[in-house]
Protein backbone atom coordinates (compact mmCIF):
# COMPACT_ATOMS: atom_id res chain seq x y z
CA UNK A 1 0.00 0.00 0.00
CA UNK A 2 1.18 3.78 -0.59
CA UNK A 3 2.27 5.39 1.87
CA UNK A 4 0.03 8.58 2.34
CA UNK A 5 0.70 11.67 4.39
CA UNK A 6 -1.53 13.35 7.14
CA UNK A 7 -2.03 16.62 7.93
CA UNK A 8 -2.65 19.63 5.01
CA UNK A 9 -3.88 18.82 1.71
CA UNK A 10 -1.51 18.70 -1.74
CA UNK A 11 -3.31 21.60 -3.01
CA UNK A 12 -2.25 23.80 0.64
CA UNK A 13 1.29 21.96 0.35
CA UNK A 14 2.10 22.64 -3.20
CA UNK A 15 0.88 26.62 -2.51
CA UNK A 16 2.80 27.03 0.60
CA UNK A 17 6.45 25.37 -0.99
CA UNK A 18 5.34 28.06 -4.00
CA UNK A 19 5.46 30.51 -0.96
CA UNK A 20 9.16 29.45 0.20
CA UNK A 21 10.42 29.18 -3.25
CA UNK A 22 9.16 32.71 -4.39
CA UNK A 23 10.93 33.79 -0.99
CA UNK A 24 14.20 33.53 -3.06
CA UNK A 25 13.03 34.65 -6.05
CA UNK A 26 13.15 31.06 -7.42
CA UNK A 27 12.31 31.31 -11.47
CA UNK A 28 10.15 29.39 -13.60
CA UNK A 29 7.93 27.87 -10.98
CA UNK A 30 5.21 25.12 -11.95
CA UNK A 31 3.03 23.25 -10.17
CA UNK A 32 2.42 20.15 -12.42
CA UNK A 33 -1.50 18.02 -11.07
CA UNK A 34 -0.55 14.17 -11.63
CA UNK A 35 -3.47 13.36 -10.25
CA UNK A 36 -5.05 12.02 -13.22
CA UNK A 37 -1.80 9.77 -14.31
CA UNK A 38 -2.62 6.23 -14.24
CA UNK A 39 0.90 4.84 -11.78
CA UNK A 40 2.19 8.79 -11.10
CA UNK A 41 4.12 8.45 -8.16
CA UNK A 42 2.96 11.76 -6.48
CA UNK A 43 -0.38 14.09 -6.67
CA UNK A 44 1.70 17.00 -7.44
CA UNK A 45 5.36 17.81 -8.23
CA UNK A 46 6.16 21.55 -7.79
CA UNK A 47 9.10 22.74 -10.22
CA UNK A 48 11.25 25.48 -10.16
CA UNK A 49 14.80 26.43 -11.57
CA UNK A 50 17.89 28.57 -9.40
CA UNK A 51 20.87 29.58 -11.12
CA UNK A 52 23.38 28.87 -8.69
CA UNK A 53 24.76 26.23 -5.67
CA UNK A 54 24.09 28.84 -3.14
CA UNK A 55 20.62 29.82 -4.69
CA UNK A 56 19.46 26.42 -5.07
CA UNK A 57 20.45 25.67 -1.32
CA UNK A 58 18.43 28.84 -0.20
CA UNK A 59 15.69 27.94 -1.98
CA UNK A 60 15.25 23.93 -0.68
CA UNK A 61 16.25 25.70 3.12
CA UNK A 62 13.33 28.14 2.26
CA UNK A 63 10.40 25.44 1.21
CA UNK A 64 11.26 23.73 3.65
CA UNK A 65 11.41 26.51 6.55
CA UNK A 66 8.05 27.51 5.07
CA UNK A 67 6.58 24.35 5.30
CA UNK A 68 7.36 23.45 8.68
CA UNK A 69 6.28 27.20 10.15
CA UNK A 70 2.36 27.28 7.92
CA UNK A 71 2.10 23.13 8.31
CA UNK A 72 4.50 21.91 10.81
CA UNK A 73 5.64 19.04 8.20
CA UNK A 74 8.99 18.11 7.31
CA UNK A 75 10.34 16.35 4.29
CA UNK A 76 9.78 12.49 4.70
CA UNK A 77 12.71 12.13 2.17
CA UNK A 78 15.31 14.55 0.43
CA UNK A 79 18.19 14.24 -2.21
CA UNK A 80 20.92 16.18 -4.13
CA UNK A 81 21.57 18.48 -1.55
CA UNK A 82 25.51 17.57 -2.55
CA UNK A 83 25.76 17.66 -6.34
CA UNK A 84 23.85 21.16 -6.70
CA UNK A 85 22.20 19.96 -10.10
CA UNK A 86 18.61 18.79 -9.20
CA UNK A 87 17.49 18.84 -5.85
CA UNK A 88 14.62 16.84 -4.06
CA UNK A 89 12.03 16.91 -1.40
CA UNK A 90 9.61 14.66 -0.91
CA UNK A 91 6.86 15.39 1.02
CA UNK A 92 4.84 11.68 -0.05
CA UNK A 93 2.11 13.34 -2.37
CA UNK A 94 3.66 16.54 -2.86
CA UNK A 95 7.27 16.17 -4.19
CA UNK A 96 9.53 19.24 -4.90
CA UNK A 97 12.58 19.34 -8.04
CA UNK A 98 14.83 22.46 -7.56
CA UNK A 99 17.12 22.87 -10.68
CA UNK A 100 19.62 24.26 -11.79
CA UNK A 101 18.81 26.17 -14.58
CA UNK A 102 20.66 24.06 -17.19
CA UNK A 103 19.85 20.36 -15.56
CA UNK A 104 16.27 21.53 -15.61
CA UNK A 105 16.50 21.37 -19.54
CA UNK A 106 17.87 18.01 -19.42
CA UNK A 107 15.94 16.22 -17.23
CA UNK A 108 12.43 17.71 -19.04
CA UNK A 109 10.33 16.68 -16.26
CA UNK A 110 7.28 18.88 -17.37
CA UNK A 111 7.53 16.50 -21.20
CA UNK A 112 8.32 13.88 -19.07
CA UNK A 113 5.20 13.89 -17.43
CA UNK A 114 3.30 15.92 -20.25
CA UNK A 115 -0.18 14.40 -19.43
CA UNK A 116 0.14 16.22 -16.15
CA UNK A 117 -2.04 19.84 -16.14
CA UNK A 118 0.73 22.12 -15.59
CA UNK A 119 -0.23 25.71 -13.87
CA UNK A 120 2.35 28.26 -14.85
CA UNK A 121 3.54 30.60 -11.37
CA UNK A 122 4.54 33.97 -12.58
CA UNK A 123 7.78 35.00 -11.08
CA UNK A 124 7.71 37.81 -8.31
Amino acid sequence: MAKKRKGATAEKLSDVIVKGMQEKKASDIVIMDLRNIKNAVADFFVICSGNSDKQLDAISDSVDAEVFKTLKENPWHTEGKNNKEWMLLDYIDVVVHIFRKDRREFYALERLWGDADITEIEDL
